[in-house]
């Protein structure tokens, strides 16, 4: 056999491998973009961001796990937004907010993660089966579950769990 079609073969060799890792890895893996600032300061506008596709197949969120998934909010090209917030509720979770303060099953929660210290509006709600309450950690500038634009998000529209923080660079981090 000629060279030249041994490196043609290396070269297909190549591209399918290429093909497949790249096929598996989007299987499990996406990338996104934050895109405004609900989740400050935990995440900032462009914060590149890999999520886990396939936390949420064999378990259940947990509170205060950062979550993707579709809204029903249309973005500047007409299609429905992606938004990133932190999952407060889950199935079957009372939860309050009153006088600023957030309440789940009756207790108050602890938030050193969010941009000032007072959650706005008043809500007092269960979660249903199969949904998950969220909150931006920014709560001035959250479009959230406090809204009815979004609601409780059903688990169906969740895309997947935040695990890592890419870019910048000098911020690199697992996020939990």
């Amino acid at each position: 056999m000629s060279n030249f079609k041994k490196e043609i073969i290396e070269w297909i060799k190549t591209i399918v491998i290429s093909f497949i890792l790249a096929m598996i890895i989007t299987t499990f893996i996406r990338p996104t973009l934050v895109k405004g600032y609900s989740m400050y300061p935990t995440l900032e506008e462009n914060d590149y961001l890999l999520i886990n596709r396939m936390a949420y197949r064999s378990d259940e969120p947990q509170r205060g796990d950062i979550v993707v998934f579709k809204s029903h909010i249309p973005g500047d090209d007409g299609k429905e937004k992606d938004l990133v917030k932190r999952v407060i509720g889950i199935s079957g979770d009372k939860i309050e907010i009153v006088n600023g303060i957030v309440y789940v099953n009756n207790e108050e929660l602890i938030e050193d993660y969010i941009n000032g210290d007072y959650t706005e509006g008043y809500v007092n709600v269960v979660v249903p089966d199969g949904y998950v309450f969220v909150l931006g950690d920014n709560r001035p500038n959250s479009m959230d579950s406090r809204h009815d634009s979004v609601g409780f998000v059903s688990m169906d529209e969740v895309v997947g769990k935040v695990f890592i923080r890419l870019y910048p660079f000098n911020k690199i981090q697992l996020i939990k």
